[in-house]
């Protein structure tokens, strides 16, 4: 799928899901103030049949005028001006509430006309195992003959909110098609990342084993000439170039092979004490050749003295050969490699400093994922598949080591590894 259609449908599937998000957050709300509004009713309804109640008992006819007043969305205030019976006002309330199906615990307060001072108050939990078992010396006696009378409800919205229940749901799988998209959306774009990385990987794998043998197929062809014989420093030379392309190629093989064996679950060391000195004496007698076709030098400063590691021997010869290789390509002057070791507590630090080109903060977030490759426009100076440090840091993370970088553009970089003396990893 082309970029210009995969922001297509990120547009589209955006301004669908924000246009059902928004409809669905209007519709809730809406639903929400019309069961605000049907409770308000049924509260007024209630209050003010509260306060006929009152006054028939104090032997007074039934208000004329609406007593009940909302002064914020939970709390109603009802003007009887008239004496107040604590006990009567909290079974009035609980008869009137459960004839209006209005299930919520509330508060209730009586204040006095007078001064606006509250003379008594409680909270009435509906849900209490024994609600109508009250005790006479719980409630004061009042002497006043003018009272009001307020009623709050501490749990009115998550109330309402409750008995919404298709709508809490409708909600709730919006939120889950919300993650789904964006789940999808991020699948997509990964795939399309690996996709061209693939893409690029696969062109530069042509590119890398294209090149040495069309070398080895115009060496031969010039080999095959009867009269090269008579000239054996041109006969020479080619069978040095079709070793050298050899080699390369072999290279470029094992390195594609590298990473085919390095998967987390599929890693088989094969564990055994190495010394790590001979290991990079090796190593550095392997890159004799390139060091030397560069012009270049690698430099040693051995300080370890607990050498002997337990480790994979051709793992850890990789390690250092990816390194080394890095070292001597990315770099525009004559290279001029070091190469230090020192001992810490449960293992050994190899250090690889080198005057390359440096790596940026940015891209040393990135230099260990796989297919990953610095970007240097148009130049393509220096080949590679993107898999070298890749491997580098899961075959160290293999045997339970750590791997760390420090460099800045210009300045050349530092390659720090971690081995323990002791591997645990068990052969599988």
């Amino acid at each position: 799928m082309s970029r210009y259609r995969i922001r297509l449908v990120i547009i589209l599937a955006t301004f669908s899901l924000v246009g059902i998000t928004l409809t669905q957050m209007f519709w809730v709300r809406k639903a929400f103030d019309l069961r605000e509004k049907q409770f308000n009713n049924s509260m007024n309804i209630a209050l003010k049949g509260v306060a006929d109640e009152i006054n028939r008992c104090n032997n007074l006819p039934p208000s004329v005028q609406n007593p009940v007043e909302q002064l914020s969305t939970n709390y109603y205030t009802v003007r009887v001006n008239n004496f107040i019976d604590p006990y009567q006002l909290e079974e009035f309330l609980k008869n009137e509430f459960k004839n209006r199906e209005i299930a919520k615990d509330f508060e209730y307060g009586i204040y006095d006309c007078s001064n606006e001072k509250m003379v008594y108050g409680d909270y009435v939990n509906l849900e209490s195992k024994n609600p109508n078992q009250k005790q006479a010396t719980r409630f004061p006696k009042l002497d006043n003959d003018s009272y009001y009378f307020g009623v709050y409800f501490p749990t009115k919205d998550t109330g309402l909110l409750a008995q919404m229940g298709i709508w809490t749901f409708s909600s709730l799988v919006m939120l889950i098609v919300i993650v789904f998209f964006a789940y999808t959306l991020f699948v997509i774009l990964k795939q399309r990342r690996l996709s061209v990385i693939q893409k690029e990987f696969v062109n530069n794998m042509t590119h890398e084993f294209k090149t040495p043998i069309s070398t080895i197929a115009i060496s031969a062809e010039v080999l095959k000439n009867p009269s090269i014989i008579e000239d054996p420093e041109r006969l020479q030379n080619y069978a040095s170039i079709i070793r050298e392309e050899s080699v390369r190629l072999k290279n470029q093989v094992e390195r594609v092979l590298q990473m085919a064996t390095v998967d987390k679950e599929k890693v088989n060391l094969k564990i055994e004490k190495v010394n790590l000195h001979d290991i990079i004496s090796q190593t550095i007698q392997s890159l004799k050749l390139s060091v030397e076709n560069s012009a270049g030098n690698i430099s040693c400063d051995l300080q370890a003295r607990h050498t002997c590691i337990e480790a994979d021997k051709l793992h850890v010869t990789n390690i250092l050969y990816n390194l080394l290789d890095n070292a001597l390509k990315y770099c525009k002057v004559v290279p001029k490699i070091k190469i230090v070791t020192e001992d810490i507590t449960r293992g050994i630090i190899i250090k690889i400093v080198d005057n390359g080109i440096g790596i940026s903060m940015e891209n040393q977030k990135n230099i260990f994922k796989r297919f990953f490759r610095v970007s240097t426009g148009n130049i393509h100076d220096v080949k590679g598949f993107g898999l070298g440090l890749n491997y580098v840091r899961e075959i160290v993370m293999a045997h339970k080591g750590e791997i760390n970088v420090y460099s800045s553009i210009g300045q050349g970089s530092t390659f720090s590894i971690f081995l323990p003396h002791e591997n645990h990893t068990k052969k599988r």
